[in-house]
């Protein structure tokens, strides 16, 4: 599983001479390689325009290129908007809901990103054991986004608590080369990386995340690409729910810290920007605070049952559910789930 931004062969239709050996020796003689553009074709040409584009047929041999567009940006911020809209409606009909629900357009967002990070599991789930290269334009949103996911799908250990952080460092915020497991936290909390090469890559947290998640100021650049993510992981806890060995306060405390948070781990742009900033010097971790025993106790999934198989989430509308922990966490009170839970903790402690 590779990912990168879109390669810069512009209107003249540049090659780069360097990429086309490196895709070549991944792909042995015969065997069929993909790349996933997160792009829709007709944007993924027009990208050429400005200097972007896509890999060229006759230069990579033995790559097939599939299509599958995932909305960010501008239209995803409004689909976010509009069910916060519908969220906060006081005394909506059964009628009205789930008009309001539907026209959001946001769970139509969570099952186009399942979709395609399980095209990308069953490329490298194939009989053949297929590569896949995974990206769209900056190779910094939906590209993580894809490349994340899939791995819960396939990787058990990414569905540990521990493993899981070692992926959103991995992918999300150091954005560097995967050499072992899973990133291993330090006594002090944060995760060091297998590669000694200074990353200049990573989610640019501080220009998706600027403001309140259902604030009406927004940016240009903001985007609910790292919450759209969270949702999907808590639509994969749902239909698995004795696989992943963490639960849904995690995601919440996640989602929290990601817009405001007292801590360093989601600061700034990229890695290049957090050590320029000397973010780990001057700030806590969040995984610091989170694996403190007492903390960790909190997150952890009572039903836990390490499943070593792929597990392969259903797409089918009706398998699609409204996150409602957190669209709806300040409408409905948590109390009585809270106890649920609380009761089903104690009786497999008692077991």
């Amino acid at each position: 599983l590779l990912r990168s931004s879109q390669p810069l062969t512009g209107p003249n239709r540049r090659r780069c001479p360097e990429d086309e050996k490196l895709l070549g020796t991944l792909l042995d003689e015969e065997e069929l390689g993909f790349i996933i553009d997160t792009r829709s074709a007709p944007a993924a040409k027009q990208a050429r325009m400005s200097g972007g584009g896509t890999e060229p047929k006759s230069c990579y041999p033995g790559w097939r290129r599939l299509h599958r567009a995932l909305e960010r940006g501008r239209p995803l911020q409004e689909s976010f908007a509009r069910l916060a809209e519908a969220c906060a409606d006081p005394a909506p009909s059964v009628e009205r809901w789930l008009s309001r629900l539907d026209g959001s357009r946001w769970l139509g967002h969570v099952k186009a990103a399942l979709s395609t990070a399980c095209l990308a599991a069953q490329c490298l789930d194939s009989r053949e054991g297929s590569n896949a290269l995974v990206h769209g334009a900056e190779g910094t949103d939906t590209t993580l986004l894809v490349t994340a996911l899939a791995q819960l799908i396939l990787d058990p250990s990414c569905r540990t608590l521990e493993g899981f952080q070692g992926l959103l460092e991995r992918e999300w915020i150091q954005v560097r080369p995967r050499r072992r497991a899973v990133g291993m936290p330090s006594s002090a909390g944060w995760l060091h990386p297998a590669s000694s090469a200074a990353p200049q890559a990573g989610h640019p947290f501080q220009l998706r995340c600027a403001r309140s998640a259902s604030s009406h100021a927004r940016g240009k650049q903001e985007a609910p690409l790292f919450l759209l993510f969270l949702d999907c992981v808590w639509q994969l806890s749902r239909q698995f729910p004795f696989s992943l060995e963490f639960g849904e306060r995690l995601l919440l405390a996640l989602f929290d810290n990601a817009y405001a948070s007292a801590y360093g781990t989601f600061l700034c742009n990229s890695e290049k920007e957090r050590s320029l900033c000397k973010v780990k010097e001057s700030t806590h971790s969040l995984w610091a605070w989170l694996n403190q025993p007492e903390e960790k106790q909190k997150l952890l999934n009572p039903l836990y049952s390490h499943n070593p198989l792929v597990i392969w989430p259903s797409v089918e509308p009706q398998s699609i559910q409204l996150w409602q922990g957190l669209f709806l966490r300040w409408i409905r009170p948590s109390q009585h789930l809270d106890e649920a839970w609380a009761e089903i903790q104690r009786l497999v402690e008692g077991k």
